[in-house]
């Protein structure tokens, strides 16, 4: 049952960088212009971000193994479709199909771990072959996109998802238990409709403020009236009898910091990896497969500490993993914002490696902190709410840095300043993230609970 659901949240993430290497090429073949390209990646940040606190209590109501089965196989036939997209706008709504299916997948993978795996032992292993499958796809959708568009086409970015979700599919059906939370009432269908236009609202201006600025009305209008919503969902949540997110999920001081450390540490992390993409690429000259073998050291770090990340939870806590992890990133950020194109991988390749280090040892913690406690019927919204932070985060994020980046290199006519600045600005989300994280005091009883 672990393997079904740690290769379902390998796809998720893989999905959330594979086609990131794959733009150009699919810009190119689609005749997609330079201001529109940005609607591949943002047709599906939009419906899974927005979709992601819903998508957790579909689970909670109609059972969680036939939400996952349902979703993998409408994550595979959209993904089909995006391959075999003819113009723009069907790549573009196959996209947003692969979002919403996504917004479903990722927190109800979370809530059969926190479900089923209930001994401590267990759902130690079960949280850091989460983390470390989450993050590795991260990766290996850089470096399998690479190979892809090199040697094959673009398309395959897209229509390698279909068998694949298809054949999980089939084996989530054979092995998963039903499980299936005792909800009372009807959907909270207020909340569900402020929650999801307001998450997706401020996605959407995130995104178009890389392209007109953040003090344009292109980009304003959509994250004020995203967080006006998201205030009018916190007031329908204090006062419906059956909410979509119970505020008693946030409001725990652990829990809430667990919650902001994962947006800190997504944001950082997200947005890292679209600047090392930049900064491999124009200053180093590296090609797409050059730039996602480049990742390797990530990708493999992320399996070790992963590996021992739960092990050590168990014996020192969360708070000293998630502190320890995050300040190996704060080092490989550091070493990261000083390289230049003379740089060497004796350099280069020790920093990306701690950025994995990071990646490995704090997320399983953080989520197993977020989760740890949360009644099997708020199970589903826990989950949705893990991965709406890290969804809102990044997207956030990395148009903020982005922002940050082109500001930078236009005042100083080096493009390798820009991306100095922005990863040390990730450095600075990193110790932020250490500061959140010594408010985590979790009892080592309730941590083994």
């Amino acid at each position: 049952m672990l393997a079904v659901l740690a290769i379902t949240q390998l796809t998720i993430q893989l999905d959330t960088t594979i086609v990131t290497v794959a733009l150009p090429s699919a810009q190119a073949d689609l005749g997609i212009s330079d201001a529109d390209r940005h609607w591949v990646v943002t047709a599906y940040a939009i419906t899974f971000g927005g979709l992601l606190l819903l998508g957790g209590r579909v689970g909670d109501y109609l059972g969680r193994k036939r939400a996952l089965v349902w979703s993998l196989v409408g994550f595979g036939i959209a993904s089909l479709l995006g391959g075999i997209a003819g113009s723009a706008g069907l790549l573009y709504a196959a996209r947003a199909l692969q979002g919403a299916f996504g917004a479903v997948l990722a927190p109800v993978v979370l809530s059969l771990i926190t479900t089923n795996f209930t001994e401590p032992a267990q759902r130690a292993k079960a949280f850091a072959v989460w983390g470390g499958v989450g993050g590795l796809g991260a990766s290996l959708g850089l470096i399998l996109g690479g190979v892809l568009t090199e040697y094959t086409s673009w398309r395959w970015t897209l229509l390698v998802n279909a068998p694949l979700a298809i054949a999980i599919a089939v084996a989530a059906l054979l092995v998963v238990r039903e499980s299936k939370a005792a909800v009372r009432g009807r959907l909270d269908l207020p909340g569900t409709v402020t929650s999801t236009l307001g998450v997706a609202a401020i996605v959407y201006g995130a995104t178009l403020a890389e392209a007109y600025g953040w003090a344009s009305i292109q980009a304003l209008a959509p994250i004020v009236g995203g967080l006006l919503l998201l205030v009018a969902f916190v007031g329908i949540e204090h006062r419906t009898k059956a909410p979509l997110l119970p505020l008693s999920v946030l409001t725990d001081r652990v829990r809430g910091s667990a919650f902001g450390a994962t947006a800190l540490l997504a944001g950082a992390i997200f947005a890292s990896n679209v600047l090392i993409i930049y900064y491999l690429q124009q200053v180093r000259g590296y090609n797409a497969l050059e730039s996602g073998l480049a990742f390797l050291p990530t990708t493999l770090a992320v399996l070790v500490f992963a590996t021992v990340g739960g092990r050590l939870m168990l014996r020192f806590g969360p708070r000293v993993v998630i502190a320890t992890g995050a300040a190996s990133g704060v080092a490989g950020f550091l070493m990261l914002s000083s390289s230049s194109s003379a740089t060497g991988l004796a350099v280069l390749l020790p920093a990306m490696a701690l950025v994995g280090a990071a990646v490995g040892l704090s997320w399983p913690a953080l989520s197993a902190t977020a989760l740890t406690g949360v009644p099997d019927e708020h199970s589903g919204a826990a989950g949705g709410t893990v991965n709406a932070a890290q969804q809102v985060s990044g997207a956030v994020v990395i148009a903020v840095l982005n922002t940050v980046a082109a500001s930078v290199t236009v005042a100083s006519g080096s493009l390798m300043d820009g991306l100095s600045v922005a990863l040390l600005v990730c450095a600075g989300l990193m110790v932020a993230t250490v500061l959140v994280s010594l408010n985590i005091t979790v009892p080592r009883e309730r941590t083994r609970s």
